[in-house]
């Protein structure tokens, strides 16, 4: 049950939530005026232009339609691990929403687990939830919005933004689409976009690093190995970061530092909030998880390899960033 206090606060978490509404509604604006009107070299035509060629109504709709079916998945992925800890007694707080003036109109969401999880099934059935709950609502949202996407001339030009391409995205495209001429690109609808987008955060929180969601996965199958995965991971980030996307070199940074500062114990100073971040022992850390989570988990990481995006912002690696 939530907590008295938690209840007193869920206002921050109804304004959080409505502010992200907004964002999103603005972001699908201009990904339904691009829809809508792929060709025009401006607004689109509309009686008065400028904010009135937004006001029309099919523009509204894909709007609407994109902040909906986005925040139907984002929401989802949380109250998986919410429902989840609710089930085992776990005290958590209800899903705050991150507003952000960005491509995708927020930053996501997340939940504050304030119970320990001590046992490891529950650490597998908190960590399995959400993303499972976000990429079940993320496929209808795929498919049908690539029913309705479009198949155009290859934009050109320094200032076009190319998105990677997960490897569900590109096998659903070849059983929805005709396969794609040469010179064409595929301009994703907006609720294909929004699949697009729970894919990327389906694939984010499954690294199994720290206290992630991948994370949670991890030490619940593999125990104390999950160490040696999580080091393979990070040099595999710092890899992607230099050949395919430089944003993956925060994810690498910020894990080297976490390894420099708990096992070196430098800067001293950071020591107790690394020590923190590290995830916290189990008390049945070498008893094996039953054969249904030990399957559950190898469809886990099938999820994460479909979901992964090695580039997420296609020419934005750090050797393309230094020519």
């Amino acid at each position: 049950m939530t907590e008295p206090a938690e209840r007193k606060k869920a206002w921050l978490n109804g304004v959080l939530f409505a502010l992200t509404i907004a964002s999103t509604f603005f972001v699908g604006l201009g990904l339904g005026f691009t829809y809508l009107y792929p060709d025009a070299p401006g607004l689109p035509p509309a009686p008065g232009g400028g904010v009135a060629a937004f006001l029309e109504p099919r523009v509204l709709a894909l709007g609407l339609l994109y902040a909906g079916v986005l925040m139907v998945i984002l929401t989802g992925h949380e109250l998986g691990h919410y429902l989840t800890c609710r089930r085992y007694g776990l005290a958590a707080t209800l899903p705050f929403f991150i507003p952000a003036p960005n491509l995708f109109g927020t930053f996501g969401a997340f939940i504050k687990i304030k119970s320990p999880i001590d046992w490891k099934r529950q650490l597998f059935d908190v960590g399995a939830a959400g993303p499972l709950a976000g990429f079940v609502l993320t496929l209808p949202a795929l498919f049908i919005g690539l029913t309705y996407s479009k198949v155009v001339p290859l934009a050109g030009g320094e200032t076009t933004l190319s998105l990677g391409e997960p490897l569900l995205l590109k096998l659903a495209s070849a059983l929805v689409l005709k396969p794609v001429p040469d010179g064409s690109d595929i301009l994703l609808h907006p609720v294909a976009f929004a699949g697009w987008i729970g894919l990327l955060v389906t694939s984010l929180n499954l690294l199994p690093l720290g206290q992630l969601d991948g994370g949670h996965v991890a030490y619940a199958l593999f125990g104390k190995r999950k160490r040696v995965l999580s080091s393979i991971i990070l040099g595999a980030l710092i890899l992607l970061g230099v050949f395919f996307f430089a944003g993956w070199l925060i994810w690498g940074g910020l894990g080297l530092a976490f390894v420099l500062v708990v096992r070196l114990k430098r800067p001293k100073a950071l020591y107790p909030l690394a020590v923190r971040l590290r995830h916290p022992p189990i008390y049945d850390e070498d008893v094996p998880l039953n054969r249904g989570r030990v399957i559950l988990g190898a469809l886990i990481i099938l999820i994460f390899i479909l979901s992964f995006i090695p580039d997420p912002v296609k020419g934005s690696s750090l050797l393309a960033l230094f020519k």
